[in-house]
């Protein structure tokens, strides 16, 4: 139940709006069991008297009293509602924004390991299950736990015997609900966790549609996602076999055993002309007993959306509790561009090192090419470069100050980004450019497209840069979408440009495009650029071979070649290839 009480303590920035609505309900409650007492007095002081001798007038003045306790009482329970909900659903939003912002924080290394369809079902599916627990089962356990303390407080002042009985089914509607808590708490778990697993899945199949589709996976895919399905369905029905059990059923047995115990009393009672209950202490008792099991209907039945929102609060806070990036206070004033990597080795996982006392130097403005086989770790390097890890041994410093003392986001304002597949944002070409940073203006966008070579792409859409462009640019070639990002890189104007492969699976035709791009872009910038395609890479100034994390070669094209080692051998039979697919 911690996280029910840590859920509870958003609840203090709007205490005094839960005060407000609490009151509410006390007066709720209060105008609600008024009425049955103003039916007991019509009925014993007035309508028992007989005929001729009922007070007409007094029976008239307190019918229109019991009208106005009703009137008020639905007055009261309207506002109660809405403050108590409307609070809710603000204290949900706040939990809802803090999840949002908190996985901007987290370090990319979580994202690694974690499906995003999972991270969209804590934001959306969990918050909406804590968002019911205020709106909806705070309010009516608080109203009818209020209600059924009133009236077993009631009764016991009519009749002690009554009270006694009431007493007699709290303890097992104590029992009821430990042992309902006990069983569906790995329902709901399961549950919650195969619908986390559901919209991974869901959101994998559409991502990745092309290659399921042209694999032929649609079967597998479907079967997958069957087994989920089915079960989330068991756990489901187990939840409504349990339920079956509680609610009406529960209430009404209970209710039944009250009735025949009742019955007993009051014919007891009659034995007794001193203790005989009156027409009108009878209908209050039957009322109140009646008014009591309504409630007892309602809170077992949000047992089930209570405990939904017990699991989900888990899920949540499990999130919230993941350790954000550390934001180191160090600034990056002078950097010119220059990067060292000095006796660096790097794990993922302990025990497997995927760099190996790597010993780097890059010049302010040089051009580095990274090639290697795919696990070389050629990733790796870019990864401790934008520090989303941090070297497991050795330092990178930039300026000759350890990255480990930079602030993340002083760091990364020096240092864009150009990814193999680049990812294109739902909105307008202009907005892709400068994803919504001010600083940048229209025509500075306008201008980096247009210096990679964007003229063709901004006149072939309608609106030019307010051109709306679908999520993941879906109706835009790779090439166009290549240079969007060359586009954005420019625009940011970083002192340090990674090119992650940008060339690759991409025609003749495109490729030319693409080069003069980066020729463009990487003028006067530290370049640092992953590549496959060899012959888009004679230019740089340094070329690094790596294998298994270590670097196995190192030196411009022409060195290399002279040195006719590993890079010169994968050069031949990259020539070899295109001149034979040409022939």
């Amino acid at each position: 139940m911690t996280e029910i009480k840590r859920l509870l303590k958003y609840s203090l920035n709007y205490k005094w709006w839960f005060i407000g609505g609490s009151i509410m309900m006390v007066l709720m409650v209060f105008f609600e069991l008024l009425g049955p007492l103003i039916i007991m007095t019509v009925l014993d002081d007035h309508i028992r008297l007989g005929e001729g001798n009922i007070n007409v007038e007094a029976v008239i003045r307190l019918l229109i009293i019991y009208a106005l306790i009703k009137l008020f009482h639905a007055i009261v329970a309207y506002f109660a509602q809405i403050i108590l909900q409307s609070t809710g659903a603000k204290v949900v939003q706040s939990i809802r924004h803090q999840v949002f912002e908190h996985i901007q924080k987290l370090p990319v290394k979580y994202f690694d390991n974690l499906p995003a369809g999972k991270v969209v079902a804590r934001i959306t599916n969990d918050t909406e299950s804590m968002l019911e627990f205020f709106t909806y089962v705070l309010p009516m356990f608080l109203v009818n736990g209020l209600t059924m303390m009133a009236i077993t407080l009631a009764i016991f002042i009519v009749n002690i015997y009554a009270g006694i009985i009431m007493l007699i089914f709290v303890p097992i509607i104590l029992l009821w609900i430990i042992v309902y808590r006990k069983y569906s708490n790995d329902y709901n778990h399961m549950k919650r966790e195969r619908n986390s697993d559901m919209n991974a899945a869901i959101s994998e199949s559409i991502n990745g549609m092309t290659t399921i589709q042209v694999f032929n996976r649609e079967k597998q895919i479907e079967s997958e996602f069957k087994d989920l399905n089915d079960e989330y369905t068991d756990s489901a029905t187990k939840l409504v076999k349990l339920n079956g059990l509680s609610g009406d059923n529960l209430a009404g047995v209970m209710q039944s055993f009250v009735f025949a115990l009742m019955v007993i009393v009051f014919s007891l009672a009659f034995l007794s002309p001193s203790e005989a209950l009156t027409v009108g202490t009878m209908y209050l008792l039957v009322d109140y007993i009646t008014r009591f099991f309504n409630p007892l209907y309602e809170i077992v039945g949000q047992i089930e959306i209570f405990e939904q929102a017990r699991v989900a609060s888990v899920k949540v806070f499990e999130m919230i509790d993941e350790e954000e990036e550390i934001e180191d206070k160090g600034t990056l004033d002078d950097f010119d561009g220059d990067i060292d990597f000095r006796n660096v080795s790097f794990f993922y996982k302990e025990g497997h090192l995927v760099l190996k006392e790597i010993d780097l130097s890059v010049g302010r403005g040089e051009t580095i090419a990274l090639v290697g086989h795919t696990g070389s770790g050629k990733s790796s390097i870019i990864n401790l470069l934008m520090r989303f890890y941090d070297p497991t041994e050795g330092r990178v410093l930039f300026s000759g100050k350890d990255t480990k003392h930079i602030n993340k986001k002083e760091l990364r304002k020096h240092v864009s980004i150009v990814l193999q597949d680049p990812f294109i944002y739902a909105g307008t070409l202009l907005y892709n450019i400068r994803l919504n940073n001010e600083d940048i203006s229209r025509e500075a966008a306008r201008a980096a497209l247009l210096e990679v070579g964007g003229r063709e792409l901004m006149e072939k859409l309608d609106r030019g840069m307010d051109a709306w462009l679908p999520e993941r640019g879906a109706t835009l070639s790779l090439g166009e979408r290549q240079l969007i990002s060359f586009a954005r890189a420019l625009a940011f104007d970083p002192k340090v440009l990674v090119l992650d492969e940008a060339t690759s699976n991409v025609d003749s035709e495109t490729e030319q495009m693409i080069q003069n791009a980066m020729k463009v872009v990487s003028r006067k910038r530290t370049t640092f650029i992953i590549a496959h395609r060899l012959s888009t890479i004679q230019h740089a100034d340094q070329i690094i071979i790596l294998e298994e994390g270590n670097i196995m070669e190192q030196g411009n094209h022409q060195s290399l070649m002279d040195m006719n080692g590993i890079y010169a051998e994968m050069f031949k039979m990259q020539v070899m290839d295109r001149n034979m697919r040409h022939a």
